[in-house]
This record gives C-alpha cells, structure tokens and sequence, in this order.
C-alpha cells in the first residue's frame, strides 16, 4: 500500500532533519558562468540538488522559469535526478493552478503524471470544484494559496467575510470540507506571523508551506513562533534565491546557504521544545 502524502511529509522531515524546502527558480539572468552545455537550466539544477541532497526536505521549482522557455523537458529531468539523489525529499511543482471540471483535472494530470510532483500549489478561488481533482489521490497534495507573503496580499485577502478575512474563510472551508484525505496544505508567507499564528490557532494539524524567508524579509524566529505544530513541525520553509544563488550559484555555497537555514530552523525549535517542557 502505498504511503500517505502525510507520512511522505513526515518521513521527508525525518529522513532529512529538515525544515527546508528549496526553490528551484534558475532565473536565465542570474545562472553561474561556469555551467556549460545546451540544458542549462538542468545542469544548475543538478547542482543544487547534489549540494542539498539530504539537507533540503523539499524542492520547489516554480514552473514559469521552465515553461517560458520552452524548457519543460529540463523540469522533467531535474524531478527525475531529484528522485535518484534524494529519494526521500518531496517536489512540489509551484504552479498555482485554478480552473473547474475537466480542466482541473487536467491541470493534476500535468502536476502529478508529467512532472511526478508529490504536490502542486493551487489557487482556490474558483472554489471546491476547482481544488478537489488536486486531493483525489490520498499519496499527493494540494498547497492553497491562503495567505500569501507579496505586498498585494491585503488587497483581497484580508477582505472581511462574515467578520473574518477572507484567507481564515479559505482555511476554515478547506480544513473542514476538502481535507478528506489529509492532504492538504496552505500557503501562509513567513512576512505575516501574527495571521500565521492565527492560522495555527484555528487548524493545528494542516501543514504550511511558507515562502518569504531572506530576500522577501521574513523573521524566522517569528514564524517558527507562530506555525510550528505540537510536534515540532507542519512547516515546510521555503528559500530560494538565498540559497541557490549564494556565492554566485557556487556549489559549496549553495550547501552552506541550506545548512545554515537548517541549523538556525532546528535550533530554535530543540529551544521551544525544551522550553515547551520546562513550562
């Protein structure tokens, strides 16, 4: 039988005593100079990945940097060198996808069968119909959009809905109608604590994913404050440009720039764990 995508989660965070997912976003403008051949997009990636195998918990790669391109035969075979160097880790293709009917299922056929992502970022706003073709396999997930960590969050997300912000009705409606298998998670930006700990508060056993540490300002003792679980987890931390470009897309920087995020993670939650004990 095969695993649940929350024991997957589970077992990906063990595997790695990781908190860290890592954004595999290989902007053309940024590549390192010394990448050679005509795949360029794969080769930087096999150097993340072989930098960050048994750190990282989770990839990321963001489908737009591949499909505008016309690169999405490199996307195939970076998840298929992911699976071969760090077999544990989850790939999560960040795709924000939303449409109705057959169109939905399309979308999960491309995430799921195509790429073989674990779990695919979704937007909800379209409603049920557009997320459940995402949660119909019990081994894969959805990641909603719920509370994002870009400036023009606000602009609709904290709209009040019968007194609460629209991101707590996508939470609640979510969680307590489409979870039917346990595999959902939301999308909750490390540059909003307060409504990350909200989010806690009312769904304390949905895990996040949470974009926003380094270049967008995130505060990581902040976030680990508000989103960690009883367990010490339901967080997926998500960096990537601190991490894969770090000294110029160098490799050896690259593995200092994710170990570093995970000793800082896993630090501060041994010192909420000690704490959470002595109280």
């Amino acid at each position: 039988m095969r695993m649940t995508f929350a024991e997957r989660l589970a077992q990906a965070q063990q595997t790695s005593g990781s908190l860290v997912c890592v954004g595999l976003d290989p902007d053309p403008a940024k590549l390192p100079k010394d990448l050679a051949g005509t795949e360029l997009l794969y080769a930087f990636n096999r150097r993340i990945v072989d930098a960050t195998a048994g750190i990282a918990a989770a990839y990321k790669p963001q489908i737009a940097f591949y499909s505008a391109l016309g690169a999405e035969d490199q996307l195939v075979a970076s998840i298929r060198y992911i699976r071969e160097r760090a077999p544990a880790a989850l790939v999560i293709l960040d795709a924000k996808r939303g449409d109705i009917g057959n169109t939905a299922e399309a979308y999960a056929r491309e995430a799921f069968d195509r790429y073989g992502a674990d779990a695919v970022t979704v937007n909800p706003y379209m409603g049920e119909d557009s997320v459940r073709p995402f949660l119909a396999r019990p081994d894969r997930a959805a990641i909603l959009l719920c509370r994002t960590s870009n400036p023009g969050a606000e602009d609709f997300q904290d709209l009040l809905v019968d007194g609460l912000p629209l991101y707590r009705r996508v939470a609640e409606r979510a969680a307590a109608h489409w979870n039917t298998h346990g595999n959902l998670m939301l999308v909750v930006g490390a540059t909003y604590p307060r409504e990350m700990a909200d989010l806690r508060m009312a769904h304390p056993d949905v895990p996040f994913l949470v974009p926003g540490i380094g270049a967008q300002g995130g505060d990581l003792d902040a976030i680990l404050a508000a989103g960690l679980d009883a367990r010490g987890a339901g967080l997926l931390i998500s960096s990537s440009r601190n991490i894969i470009f770090a000294g110029g897309g160098e490799a050896g920087a690259i593995r200092e720039a994710a170990a570093e995020l995970r000793t800082a993670i896993n630090r501060r939650r041994a010192d909420r764990q000690r704490s959470a004990r002595s109280a």
